[in-house]
């Protein structure tokens, strides 16, 4: 989903096995940068690229840069935190309500 951050946009998603996983999220799955471990998700951030993620679905290219993986940068989100993949960082609920802004997408009234 898209949120806004410090009056910028990001990509967020959250951390859930029940929501929908939008297509970075199941690439991330795909190419292991996500993992399940239990109800604790270890994500590689290093290995989430934010720029592609609007060319994903114009180009269909990979949001996900080669030499992540060597860059070895771990952690652990739990469910109902929020991964912040534009900014690389996981939030609490909590601190979602109070630093993140839902954007309205389509035609809403």
């Amino acid at each position: 989903m898209k949120a806004t951050y410090k009056d910028q946009s990001a990509e967020v998603w959250e951390i859930s096995k029940n929501n929908e996983f939008p297509d970075w999220v199941k690439e991330a799955f795909e190419k292991n940068y996500l993992v399940w471990l239990d109800d604790r998700l270890r994500i590689l951030m290093a290995g989430l690229f934010p720029p592609m993620i609007e060319s994903l679905q114009r180009d269909k290219a990979s949001i996900f840069h080669a030499q992540g993986v060597q860059f070895g940068v771990v952690t652990i989100g739990y469910l109902g935190d929020y991964l912040d993949v534009t900014n690389h960082r996981v939030v609490s609920k909590q601190q979602f309500a109070r630093q993140y802004r839902i954007e309205k997408t389509g035609n809403q009234f």
